[in-house]
């Protein structure tokens, strides 16, 4: 895809559907940048707490419309609400794929999918923390007919609050996030059941590492199965590479796992052009945009370790 000239305009207002964990604290954190904010939810007691933060309450939605909905009500939670026709829409699904598929199916090029990796097992309004997003990823949606101007308000959007920005498609993310988010959750379940009838002694004795292999599982069991069945095929595949893992002898398996969580952690900074397929390149080789410059955007790679010369 050729280069797109994309021109420099004033930040559109942002409008927040969903005022739980992540909507309520993406409402604050923009509200604390400055960004003029409209928010609405269905719980009245979610409403009142971002009003408390700054946050315009209201029906009326334009700019960069943001849908902060459990994945089921992702389709309908615009229903009852006045929605200008050339708002942009993005979402924080943790699934991609069939997300696109309804919502760009409703509002065509204007639907551009997002997910910021970041929350905890808390949920609702009171778990809401305008820092939530600061140093996380945040999956942009960069599909063949996507508009590149809208692609740009979302991802400035998520910097905007401290993220930073992996340009992705829905398929690539729906791989990536099942080995790395979907099965953690399956195999943390799995931990705390298996944990459970081990018997009282063993719940007794769990410290640290048990603590942190299932602390997600304390997620909302509604949304973890949402999450896990909205993306079945690359899930069930991930977790079938896990299972090939642990067949492994045990000191190759923990020897090969220590060196990826040990790995090292430096980047390298460099411009990339505001062309589709750089964006694509930088996701995939694991980087991110961290800055936007005009006719560029100012991003990093993982740095390739230095080759041993030791004998």
């Amino acid at each position: 895809m050729s280069r797109l000239p994309v021109p420099t305009m004033p930040a559109p207002p942002v409008c927040v559907v969903g005022l739980g964990q992540l909507g309520g604290s993406l409402a604050a954190a923009l509200v604390a940048a400055g960004r003029p904010v409209t928010g609405w939810d269905t719980d009245p007691a979610a409403r009142a707490a971002a009003a408390s933060r700054g946050v315009t309450i209201g029906r009326e939605l334009s700019g960069v419309v943001v849908l902060a909905t459990p994945i089921p009500a992702l389709g309908t939670a615009l229903d009852d609400l006045q929605v200008d026709g050339d708002a942009t829409v993005t979402d924080l699904g943790s699934v991609k794929a069939p997300v696109l598929a309804a919502l760009g199916a409703r509002f065509g090029t204007r639907f551009v999918g997002g997910h910021p990796m970041c929350g905890t097992e808390r949920s609702g309004h009171a778990a809401a923390d305008p820092e939530l997003f600061r140093g996380a990823r945040w999956a942009v949606c960069l599909e063949p007919d996507t508009e590149l101007p809208r692609w740009l308000r979302v991802a400035e959007l998520a910097l905007a609050v401290g993220a930073e920005v992996v340009p992705v498609t829905a398929r690539e993310h729906d791989d990536a996030v099942a080995a790395i988010s979907h099965v953690p959750h399956l195999l943390a379940a799995a931990l705390a059941a298996a944990a459970a009838d081990a018997g009282p002694l063993a719940l007794g004795l769990a410290a640290g590492s048990f603590a942190s292999g299932t602390r997600v599982i304390g997620s909302d069991p509604a949304f973890v199965t949402a999450m896990v069945e909205g993306n079945a095929g690359p899930t069930a595949a991930a977790l079938a590479a896990v299972r090939a893992q642990l067949e492994r002898p045990w000191p190759e398996l923990v020897a090969d796992g220590h060196a990826v969580a040990r790995r090292a952690g430096d980047h390298r900074t460099l411009r990339v052009p505001l062309d589709r397929a750089a964006l694509l390149a930088l996701g995939r080789a694991g980087g991110a945009v961290s800055r936007r410059l005009a006719a560029f955007v100012e991003g990093w790679v993982p740095e390739e370790p230095a080759a041993s010369t030791a004998p």
